[in-house]
């Protein structure tokens, strides 16, 4: 795969079609406006609370508070890209969902050998308490976050790889909605010269899809958002999508079962609960059942969970499912299930506990990304051609200890976009994370979250390791 599709500019420098007239527009700003609309937006973000925790942060220990850088160029995705993207996002998560209803029931594609059976039964993510529990409309992965990239190809035009999908908690998407706000805030007249589709109606259609998988005979159901409380990393998005949606944000102990049934507390009294937007891993949710010293949770909501009584968003063990060690096997999937070719591509990827990938991958340690099945946020990877000598030995050494705990991907240059950054204007590689809600029906806002990796260079485009957020346009026709 060739590196180098710049998401503005194609190979003559030219701006493409769905830039040519933000490019215009771009050309006529006095840098010094645009530098005096960045330390506007971050005073506003700093005012308005919306920031993140980094755990173990070198410089505060835990959960130092940080802002999200917010660059204030745009990446513009024309409707007819936006409409394949769409289609293909629609019809992997509904194969995922299948997949995780299969595992946890017939368990047909372990049993037709397209996914090994040790795999799944011998995964951390697996969990056999949800063998033959029945969930509403057979749905486990009601909110799923799925992070596409584009590489270029020998043509010079791109093609979209979906890098990753995030189907237990997927977070980020209270930035996608403030960043919309402050470039309507910042730049009103983009708005009135672009034709660009909305975004702000995502939380209506996510408290529309969880009322919808509400346990049966529920006519009103009540939904609350269940966070680990203020000193987690999303907090902020947390209480913003309860705000925003109109619901209770609860913590462990403001819920309580009784009878196989879940109440909350409140000033009047118990009431009782429907859905659960969980924003807490499954470890913590049931002392009684998963981690006995857990204080985030509520003992016996598992068993109300089983009876039918309460439906936890997303599901318990949809984990199975974005493993990455399972990732490889998602385009077999949707011909599986849906009898489809895939729309969306994966990325190429080793799977190191096949004892030829391995032998490869050890190999080409210095060209590949070498990512831990079970990591997140850009922790547990290896980036080969931007490590040390030093830094691959010692990677190998861990390769070698536990092959099964890691896949690898060729280094795939990210597409970039032009990128506000203090020395001015430049390119930075950029991802998309697309939110995709699955309840009666599959939908999602167009676009998604864009982060970009700030660093000169870098590839990893996570808020952890310092990269930040574009408002991300589609057009509409």
């Amino acid at each position: 795969m060739r590196s180098g599709f710049d998401e503005m500019h194609g190979g003559d420098a030219r701006a493409r079609p769905q830039y040519q007239a933000y490019e215009r527009w771009l050309a006529q700003q006095p840098v010094e406006t645009m530098y005096a609309r960045r330390e506007e937006a971050e005073l506003i973000f700093r005012r308005v609370g919306i920031t993140f925790a980094v755990y173990g942060d070198k410089d505060g220990g835990e959960g130092t508070e940080r802002l999200i850088p917010f660059d204030l160029i745009p990446r513009v995705i024309p409707a007819h890209e936006w409409r394949e993207l769409e289609a293909g996002l629609r019809q992997r998560v509904t194969a995922l969902n299948r997949f995780i209803h299969d595992v946890y029931h017939e368990q047909a594609i372990l049993k037709a050998g397209i996914v090994p059976a040790e795999q799944i039964l011998r995964n951390a993510q697996f969990r056999p308490e949800m063998m033959g529990v029945a969930v509403p409309k057979n749905i486990y992965s009601h909110i799923a976050g799925v992070d596409i990239v584009r590489a270029a190809n020998p043509d010079g035009s791109g093609s979209y790889y979906v890098l990753e999908d995030n189907l237990r908690v997927p977070s980020g998407v209270s930035y996608m909605l403030e960043n919309r706000k402050m470039m309507m805030r910042l730049f009103p007249e983009l708005f009135s010269q672009h034709r660009i589709a909305p975004v702000a109606h995502y939380p209506d259609l996510l408290l529309e899809t969880l009322r919808s998988v509400a346990p049966q005979g529920v006519v009103d159901p009540t939904v609350v958002v269940l966070t680990p409380g203020m000193y987690n990393s999303a907090y902020f998005e947390h209480a913003f999508l309860a705000q925003q949606m109109g619901v209770e944000l609860v913590q462990g102990q403001d819920l309580f079962v009784d009878k196989d049934c879940v109440f909350m507390r409140t000033t009047r009294g118990p009431k009782r609960v429907d859905v659960i937007y969980r924003r807490l891993d499954d470890d913590f949710l049931d002392p009684q059942v998963f981690r006995a010293d857990s204080t985030l949770g509520c003992p016996g909501l598992i068993a109300a969970y089983k009876a039918g009584n309460v439906t936890l968003s997303n599901a318990v063990g949809t984990g199975i499912a974005d493993d990455k060690s399972i990732y490889p096997y998602v385009p077999k999937m949707v011909e599986f299930y849906l009898g489809e070719k895939p729309i969306l591509n994966n990325v190429p990827t080793h799977l190191c506990r096949d004892k030829d990938d391995l032998s490869y991958v050890l190999d080409h340690l210095g060209e590949l990304v070498v990512k831990e099945v079970h990591g997140a946020g850009g922790y547990g990877m290896l980036v080969g051609p931007a490590a040390t000598q030093q830094e691959i030995a010692d990677f190998r050494a861990q390769l070698l200890a536990n092959p099964a705990n890691y896949i690898a991907q060729p280094t795939l240059s990210l597409s970039t976009c032009p990128t506000f950054v203090d020395s001015g204007i430049a390119p930075r590689h950029i991802d998309l994370r697309p939110f995709v809600l699955s309840g009666s029906t599959v939908q999602m806002v167009p676009g998604g979250l864009t982060r970009v990796a700030l660093k000169e260079g870098s590839l990893v485009v996570n808020s952890s390791q310092g990269g930040g957020t574009k408002d991300t346009w589609v057009l509409e026709d």
